[in-house]
Parts: C-alpha cells; structure tokens; sequence
C-alpha cells in the first residue's frame, strides 16, 4: 500500500513540532510560509484529519500531529542514518555504530579504543553522538544511538547490558582544602561544606543513600551543574567540593588541579555498562561485535578503568 505522504510531509510535520509556527517552519526549510501553508493542507486532505489548530500566530499540535511527529521523526532520523552510512562505505566503511557516554563528556579513552577495535575488525567506524548524554537510554529506544555507555544498573525492556568495568566515586575538592591529603571522607567530615551536585534527585547506590544519610550529616548545596567538566572546574577553583567518577576526573587529578578521597572507608563503586537494544545482540551484529571490544578493551591495564 502506497503511503498516503511524502517524506516532505514529514520534513514539514517536524519543522513545526520544532519551531511552532508556519513562518518559522518555513525558513528552516528553506521555502515560503505559503508554499508551506499548501503543503500543510495537503497533508491534512490526504490524511483526512487536522493535524494543528491556529492559537493566535501559533499552531497547536492536535494529537495526530502529536503522533505522526514521532513517526517522522524515527523515520526521518533512520534515512539520514542510511544516508550517512551509504556516503562513508566509500572509505570502507560498512557499518556505523552511534555512541554517547551518560553524563560525562570525557572520552580520553577513545582513540585507544578504535586502535584496539581497528586492529580486531574491519569496516566499523564508531560515532560520538555526545548530545545524547543527558538521556542515552531514551536515544536508545528511539534509535538515535546503537550503544550507551550508563553508569548503575540497568534493567528496561528492550534493552540489553554488558558489564565493563567498576569504578569508585571520589570526593573531589581543590588542593588546599582542609580534608586534602586524606585517604577517605565519611558523612561527618564533609558536614556543611559547599557541595556542587550533578542531581540532586537521590540514587540507592550513590552518596546521598551511602554517605549523608547513615551518619545524617549532609553538605551546604553550593549549586547543581548537569556538565561534570563543569564541576571539576568550579572544583578547582575553590567554589565547592563533589562527588564525582574517578575514571572521569584523572586527568584533573594528574594535573594537580584536584585532589580526591575515597568515598567512606569501604568506598563507593559504581558498575558501568554498555547498554544496547535487545534486537542488536546477535553474533555478528556490528552493533554487539563492538559491545563485546569494548567489554574486553576495558579489562586491559592500557585502559586505564577499575576492572573486577
């Protein structure tokens, strides 16, 4: 059965989910409002059904055009993936596997990665999609990453997790803070300091629960930063203190700009996962093949993270 529209449709469908109104939609796609304003009407005729009502200069989405926006844009983002993929199979490329890191921007780790993924198969490139961080699993689901490297556990249908490597959460802070030199922070030692969070939404396996609740003794809350580099910097420059990764903060820590503790005596670990669609893990699969490098790269001393 041939679609009642086009992949203009779509395009259009998109540009005002994005922009809200006919002017706006039309110049991020380059045609005139009135061009537009056709084109919009024929999407409706051929459907049968409104997909915006008019509220003032701006169009409210009916729920239609709230489902066919979802449509367009898996269907939209999917081709712009073939495409893609098509136009780099000149540099013998057959597969491209999308990737993005939960939170943190650092991928120091990288280079010697795709070394070690280059040396073990061919025709694979890796791509960072670094806008993803904040919600990778979301990215997953909607197709717009193929692996997702998240920190905890992970348990969504759909989704699949290969375990690769545990790491311990410091407490960060600048050199001359009066805990520096210190093997490890308890709840009672950091009582009342100014602390820069990622979240403040507690997780069961992170400080809040293990650090600040048993002793009940919680930080000052200096401010929430979403970007980690942030907190690092503000961090060494005597603003606050925090809680971070430690595989995320050594260069910091190499380059003397931060000290850490250890997060109780204990410590704190936290396990990191790829984590990728159910329907990907098949032998084979690029998607999985490249999990499975990065699962075995990760428990090498050349790495450089915490294996168990």
């Amino acid at each position: 059965m041939k679609p009642l529209l086009d992949l203009r449709h779509l395009q259009l469908i998109q540009a005002i989910n994005e922009t809200g109104r006919i002017t706006d939609a039309a110049k991020k796609l380059g045609v005139t409002p009135s061009a537009l304003s056709h084109r919009l009407r024929e999407a409706e005729r051929r459907l049968d059904v409104p997909l915006y009502t008019r509220m003032h200069k701006k169009l409210r989405k009916t729920p239609a055009a709230d489902y066919m926006a979802v449509v367009a844009e898996r269907i939209l983002t999917d081709l712009h993936r073939a495409e893609e993929d098509v136009r780099r199979m000149n540099a013998n490329v057959q597969h491209v596997v999308r990737l993005s890191v939960e939170a943190y921007s650092n991928y120091r780790w990288l280079p010697s990665f795709i070394k070690f993924m280059k040396s073990h198969t061919d025709g694979i490139d890796i791509q960072i999609m670094a806008g993803a961080r904040s919600d990778p699993l979301t990215g997953l689901l909607n197709r717009h990453l193929d692996i997702a490297i998240t920190s905890g556990n992970v348990s969504q249908a759909g989704l699949k997790t290969m375990k690769l490597f545990e790491d311990p959460l410091l407490y960060i802070m600048p050199p001359t803070h009066r805990l520096a030199g210190r093997e490890y922070v308890e709840g009672t030692d950091v009582a009342g300091e100014p602390f820069i969070t990622y979240t403040k939404v507690p997780e069961p396996d992170r400080e809040f629960a293990l650090l600040y609740r048993p002793t009940d003794s919680y930080p000052k809350w200096a401010a929430t930063v979403e970007l980690p580099e942030a907190i690092v910097e503000l961090v060494a420059s005597d603003l606050g203190t925090s809680v971070l990764s430690s595989w995320a903060v050594q260069s910091a820590l190499k380059e003397g700009r931060i000290v850490g503790a250890s997060v109780t005596k204990d410590g704190i670990s936290v396990p990191w996962h790829a984590v990728l669609r159910s329907e990907d893990v098949e032998e084979g699969d690029p998607i999985f093949q490249v999990a499975q490098l990065l699962s075995e790269w990760c428990k090498l001393p050349e790495s450089g993270f915490h294996i168990t």
